[in-house]
């Protein structure tokens, strides 16, 4: 009996070969597809497969071997059922035949011709991984626009969106689906579920926060431009700023504007604008009467009244010249200051206007009676000289076809106010009226000097000033600065005069700063030596009189710096990126659009786009503005041979 055993296992042995590749054929499309389920179907198939193989050659292999087998007779049932004495004898010379006609060969061609490889399980085996196959790519690929609508309905009807602004605004609350929004700035947003319930969702903010919604309305202060994102749909939140009052003027037109000296009358005209509601406006008046170190100063503010519209107030008036206190020679400066009404009020403070009254002049004669006295202007300054400049060139921007009298008429008031204000730093320098000493001709014929020219002068005009040599050097070029300036304007060029003028300023302040030179010259008195420690050698706490390098200022953070190698390739992030670079991207860019942009990148890294890291990587190394320069010194060392080698150099 154990021949038979023997004959039927390695029957059955070619039998399953035969059959294996159907197997492996059956399940390798699930493996491809890593489909666990799949696999366990079609590996449960397979065994069952095998199995009934199995029972079908126990059942069959006798009559197989008789058909492959000729010289066997029909006799191979005796192998398994002979039990008679001729039967037996009939077994052994069976037995004796099989050893050498039944090979592996005549096997293999039992199991070729009796087991079929059966192609139709593995094709519906490849049939099943193909729709599976097709169905992942379906659900995996991004949603068409008629599905992002029906996404975005869904989701209108399941949350809303209630805006609540400030009260100082005066907008109406809002409440409604999902939708790109501006608001103002301070604003109260809430999200809230139609039916509330707990979600896992939460509501994300573009600038990495994470607020949570559920069976209460998730909150957020509107303080910056932001999108929202909740279950793939995004929107935009834009923050309108509360701007602070804007104060125009419309009269007088200059900063400086000089009446006519037999004017009656002035016109202030002026109107103020907020984005809500201005709650005060006021005007500053200031009457300056009097010259040199007698002058008297008297301050005035009128509130303007309101309007109609609450956003604005709009203020005309033609004042005469007896309600504004001016009598000639007298000089008005007024200013605007609105507030609005916001919780942290913005407050505006307009540039200061000059209205001007021109002094009687001084009437000579050749009567014997004693001169009049008059009131003589004011002594106008550099930096008034520069704005009287600055508002001429302007109004001849401003119009092309003014009158070339009116042009040349104020080009040389202006200069004849450098002269007075030239000649009155030459007085410094020992001048009485121009800048060069003497303006007569001298006589070719005259005799010359030869002390005064080429001996030692005690009492040149110059000399006898108290200044040092630097601060005379300082006034020379300021004084030459001032007469270029006049000459050009004198030339009727005020935009030539423009550079001399700003270098005679900065000479004047740097002779206003010259009283403080001293103080950087006294001497440093160092701390009081221990008693103790003296000639011990003891040198803690001693410091080195050598400056220490500089240490070079960090551009980028560690942080941010190495998330941007990291965004060069497809490998892992740093943990806790995001929070640094919302950090990175709200201090570094400005603008919100491009700040939204950034942030919507950072929130598709964040999700696992591959493809949005060269995106986030531009957005990051283009916040780099700036990256120092640091100069390091080259230390070189000092030694017997360098220092000998130097000496020995070719000068």
């Amino acid at each position: 009996m154990q021949a038979d055993a023997d004959i039927l296992g390695q029957l059955q042995f070619a039998a399953t070969r035969r059959r294996a590749p159907l197997w492996i054929a059956a399940i390798l499309p699930w493996v491809l597809l890593l489909s666990v389920p799949g696999i366990v179907m079609w590996s449960a198939w397979a065994a069952w497969d095998c199995r009934r193989l199995r029972a079908r050659v126990r059942r069959d292999w006798t009559g197989w071997i008789d058909a492959t087998v000729p010289a066997l007779e029909d006799s191979t049932a005796l192998l398994a059922g002979a039990t008679s004495a001729i039967g037996q004898l009939q077994r052994r010379r069976l037995l004796a035949r099989l050893a050498t006609t039944l090979t592996d060969d005549v096997l293999a061609a039992i199991a070729r011709e009796r087991v079929r490889f059966d192609a139709r399980w593995a094709a519906l085996s490849v049939c099943m991984a193909l729709a599976l196959f097709a169905w992942r790519q379906v659900r995996d690929a991004p949603p068409t626009p008629r599905e992002v609508k029906a996404l975005i309905a869904q989701q209108t009807s399941e949350i809303a969106v209630r805006v609540t602004p400030p009260k100082y605004t005066g907008v109406a609350r809002s409440e409604g689906a999902p939708r790109e929004l501006q608001v103002p700035e301070h604003s109260v947003v809430e999200w809230c579920l139609r039916a509330p319930q707990p979600v896992d969702t939460p509501i994300e903010l573009s600038d990495g926060q994470s607020l949570e919604i559920g069976r209460e309305c998730a909150r957020w202060s509107a303080t910056e431009s932001v999108f929202w994102r909740w279950r793939g749909a995004r929107y935009k939140l834009r923050v309108i700023p509360d701007q602070a009052p804007e104060v125009t003027l419309s009269a007088p037109r200059e900063m400086i504007h000089t009446l006519a000296p037999d004017a009656a009358s002035a016109t202030i005209t002026l109107a103020v604008h907020d984005d809500y509601q201005v709650r005060r406006a006021t005007l500053h008046l200031t009457l300056a009467r009097g010259s040199g170190e007698n002058i008297r100063f008297s301050d005035r503010e009128l509130p303007l009244p309101e309007s109609g519209n609450p956003r604005a107030r709009n203020w005309h008036k033609q004042w005469t010249l007896a309600e504004l206190g001016m009598e000639p020679g007298d000089e008005l400066y007024f200013f605007v200051r609105a507030t609005d009404n916001a919780e942290r009020a913005h407050t505006t403070v307009s540039p200061t206007y000059t209205l001007r009254l021109p002094g009687p002049v001084e009437e000579t004669g050749d009567s014997s009676a004693q001169p009049m006295l008059v009131k003589p202007e004011n002594l106008r300054s550099q930096r008034q000289i520069i704005i009287d400049t600055e508002q001429l060139l302007a109004d001849l921007k401003a119009t092309p076809g003014m009158n070339p009298a009116t042009v040349r008429a104020r080009s040389e008031s202006i200069a004849d106010d450098q002269a007075q204000l030239r000649r009155r730093y030459g007085q410094f320098l020992g001048e009485e009226s121009t800048l060069f000493g003497g303006e007569g001709h001298h006589d070719d014929h005259e005799k010359h000097d030869v002390v005064a020219e080429f001996g030692h002068m005690h009492d040149q005009a110059e000399n006898a000033t108290l200044f040092d040599e630097s601060t005379k050097k300082i006034l020379r070029r300021a004084l030459g600065a001032m007469w270029d300036a006049e000459k050009a304007l004198r030339a009727i060029g005020p935009k030539t005069a423009l550079a001399p003028e700003h270098k005679a300023l900065e000479a004047i302040k740097q002779l206003q700063q010259a009283d403080r030179i001293y103080l950087h010259k006294t001497a440093f008195v160092p701390p009081p030596l221990k008693e103790e420690i003296r000639m011990t050698g003891d040198v803690v706490g001693a410091r080195s009189y050598r400056r220490e390098q500089a240490t070079a200022a960090v551009p980028v953070p560690d942080e941010v710096r190495r998330l941007i190698e990291a965004l060069d390739g497809d490998g892992a992030l740093p943990a806790l990126w995001s929070r640094g670079v919302h950090e990175w991207i709200r201090e570094r860019i400005a603008s919100d659009e491009q700040r939204l942009e950034a942030q919507r990148a950072v929130q598709d890294v964040a999700d696992g786009c591959v493809a949005c890291r060269p995106v986030l990587r531009a957005w990051l190394r283009g916040a780099i503005t700036r990256a120092p320069v640091l100069l390091q010194a080259k230390a070189t060392p000092q030694t017997p041979f360098t220092r000998a080698l130097r000496k020995e150099a070719p000068r």
